[in-house]
């Protein structure tokens, strides 16, 4: 077994199996720092701003790649979208929320490097996930250079064999050899992101689990008003 087929086939289930396992390890023995850890009290300053606009970049992305890489080849083709629009929709949004993430993360990086109060506050794996995440980002957006010249060669197969060997690592079936020659950029950019994964038990990340998911869907408040006689 070559670097390689390690990296792309044993190294996902060992990122995953951490993320989970890991997560629910610290939230059993560790709840009181399960949190975000929020520096907003110590200074405002570019905080909204810059976190508004980064958790709209990641979830984008987060969620692009899972409509992108996860749902079926078939799927798509039934809906009418063909490999090249695709690729197109891909490109597009992922430059556009890729530069949201590296923005907003940029500043909120740069805030708790150099703001002393946020700094003195801070936690060094707070400040070297943010650091992770945007190298992850900056990376993602630099394989839209190479999507770019895939496209205009009207050659959607890097993109194909990509969401492939996403879904064969899901049915537990990793077939590395499908990454095997592509652009070093998209090998890359994928170590990265799964290295988040691993590392997310031991930061702040963990509060995702905690999203207040159900607060969208609760039922109306009623506010009675007191009326004086």
């Amino acid at each position: 077994m070559d670097l390689h087929q390690i990296v792309f086939g044993v190294y996902p289930y060992l990122c995953l199996a951490t993320f989970i396992l890991g997560s629910w390890i610290r939230f059993d023995n560790e709840q009181y720092t399960w949190k975000s850890d929020s520096s907003q009290l110590l200074s405002k300053q570019y905080m909204r701003f810059a976190s508004n606009v980064f958790h709209i970049g990641i979830l984008g992305i987060f969620f692009g790649h899972l409509v992108g890489l996860v749902m079926p080849h078939s799927v798509f083709l039934a809906l009418g979208i063909s490999d090249m629009a695709h690729q197109g929709i891909a490109i597009f949004a992922g430059g556009v929320f890729g530069l949201m993430t590296i923005f907003g993360g940029l500043i909120l990086w740069l805030r708790r490097l150099f703001n002393p109060r946020v700094r003195a506050a801070s936690r060094w794996m707070d400040i070297n996930i943010l650091g992770w995440l945007i190298m992850t980002a900056l990376v993602g957006f630099s394989t839209i250079f190479w999507s770019i010249g895939h496209a205009e060669h009207g050659d959607a197969s890097v993109m194909l064999r990509l969401a492939e060997w996403v879904q064969s690592v899901i049915i537990l079936q990793p077939n590395p050899e499908l990454l095997r020659g592509i652009d070093t950029v998209y090998k890359l950019h994928i170590f990265f992101g799964l290295s988040v994964f691993l590392f997310f038990p031991f930061t702040r990340l963990v509060h995702i689990w905690s999203a207040p998911v159900g607060y969208l869907f609760r039922a109306y408040q009623i506010v009675r008003a007191k009326r004086t006689a």
